[in-house]
């Protein structure tokens, strides 16, 4: 596998990650809205309070890859801090991390 192979799939994953990710913030914007009207269930605030923090982590990771040598730094920072993505995207961490180091 040439290194633009490499790069094409990792794209394609981190997509489908991205996906995921608006996925899970929909249904956590639904549950807020319906959490006005009527209480939720344990379930269901447990679902809002994991999409929250991950919101949370995402902020200061992209972040830090908008600055200046960011593309660089943020793998360093997700060695360093492997909790600095939201959820969705440390999902088959470790395969992509393998296609890198080929």
């Amino acid at each position: 596998m040439t290194s633009v192979d490499e790069i094409k799939e990792l794209l394609k994953k981190n997509k489908k990650r991205l996906a995921k990710e608006l996925d899970q913030s929909k249904e956590a914007v639904a549950l807020i809205k319906k959490s006005m009207s009527t209480s939720l269930n344990d379930e269901e605030k447990d679902k809002v309070k994991v999409q929250l923090l991950d919101i949370c982590k995402a902020v200061p990771a992209f972040a830090v890859f908008m600055l200046p040598g960011g593309a660089l730094l943020l793998p360093l920072l997700m060695k360093l801090i492997p909790d600095i993505l939201p959820s969705a995207f440390r999902e088959d961490d470790e395969e992509s991390q393998e296609l890198l180091e080929k």
